[in-house]
């Protein structure tokens, strides 16, 4: 465990490491780690930034006027494992067929590969590689090297955006995507599931009531979030801080589970006095949000089960289904089948979209 207090001296678990010849690059990391906490720890929080609208209806008049174009730097994590590798592919490809078109403000993209090696990507899709965390720190939460990923791409990366979009492998453009943020208000999709109000408890050991009302903290994980730079830059290692703090502690983690991370990212920002303009229409996730409309974002982390009726089927293996778990060793084939009638369009949709994808990449089946 990374000590929480007298950040200036080593911890006992590090002299420890040192004692035993723990390599010199690890060593590196775990004091950068040491320094990113000791920073993250006295960040205060202003509640005096908060909108004074409901940001879920509408934001400030005055910052609903935009001018000229403003792009963003779209940038996923990602790991050298086959099942995050096809998912990057699917996602890349469709990025750059949207990218160009009327109505978006994408700009460049970058892969950040935590898995502290390059892999056989490297030539198809723009990518940074990085460290992950030390070997255990993460406690098989794999999600945990996402914070740190950004803390490391943001200190060595010289982008040209002022903005960058945080989005993960399995995110599929549906639409052109614009700048949904407006100046030092980020744009961030609500998750019906994070529930900062009715988790006041355990929040509150990282949000301390001198912070401010719990409602200050949005519903919101990381992603998808666009966000200025160099304020991303002030809350990614806040964010890394409060992560590893919330894995370390027993109810915490208990209570978030394969969420935390994302409480991580809500909460860190708050601590910095950031709201975040919470779009709707940023993203859909099938099978639970049946149309696409003009929302930019098709977002499969749940599984499709449906009868041949076209009936939904959620919690058992349908006769028809898509999921994308069932290729974590490898990628899934070309040319899936087609949902039955009466498959909503999100879900037929996202198929079809995979299916676009996987005809035109190539080695497709051999990567």
């Amino acid at each position: 465990m990374i000590g929480r207090k007298n950040m200036g001296r080593a911890s006992p678990l590090l002299l420890v490491l040192l004692a035993f010849g723990f390599f010199f690059a690890t060593y590196n990391l775990l004091t950068m780690i040491l320094h990113y906490r000791s920073v993250g720890k006295w960040v205060g929080g202003n509640s005096n930034s908060r909108l004074l609208a409901d940001p879920i209806v509408e934001m400030p008049e005055n910052v609903k006027v935009k001018g000229s174009k403003a792009p963003f730097h779209v940038a996923l994590t990602a790991t050298d494992a086959s099942y995050s590798k096809w998912q990057c592919r699917i996602m890349y490809y469709w990025y750059k067929k949207k990218k160009d078109m009327p109505g978006s403000e994408m700009g460049g993209f970058t892969r950040i590969l935590h898995s502290g090696r390059p892999d056989n990507l490297m030539d198809e899709i723009p990518t940074m590689v990085v460290d992950p965390l030390p070997a255990g720190l993460d406690r098989g939460y794999i999600v945990l090297n996402r914070p740190w990923a950004f803390v490391q791409w943001l200190e060595k990366a010289t982008i040209e955006e002022e903005y960058v979009l945080m989005a993960e492998p399995d995110h599929i453009f549906i639409n052109p995507l614009p700048n949904l943020a407006h100046g030092g208000y980020p744009a961030a999709f609500p998750f019906f599931y994070i529930k900062p109000t009715q988790n006041e408890k355990i929040i509150r050991k990282f949000y301390p009531k001198e912070n401010g009302p719990v409602t200050n903290i949005d519903p919101i994980g990381n992603s998808p979030v666009i966000i200025k730079k160099d304020m991303l830059e002030k809350i990614a290692p806040t964010w890394m801080n409060i992560s590893l703090s919330m894995k370390e502690d027993t109810e915490t983690d208990k209570a978030f589970g394969w969420v935390l991370e994302m409480y991580a990212y809500a909460v860190a920002s708050a601590l910095h006095g950031v709201q975040h303009v919470l779009r709707k229409d940023f993203m859909l996730q099938p099978p639970w949000d049946l149309e696409i409309g003009k929302k930019f974002i098709i977002h499969y982390t749940y599984g499709c089960d449906y009868n041949l009726k076209g009936e939904l089927t959620y919690g058992k293996i349908g006769e028809w289904r898509f999921d994308k778990r069932s290729y974590l060793r490898g990628p899934p084939p070309r040319n899936l089948p087609l949902p039955p009638p009466g498959v909503p369009e999100s879900v037929a949709t996202l198929v079809k979209m995979v299916n676009e994808a996987t005809a035109n990449l190539p080695n497709w089946d051999t990567q």
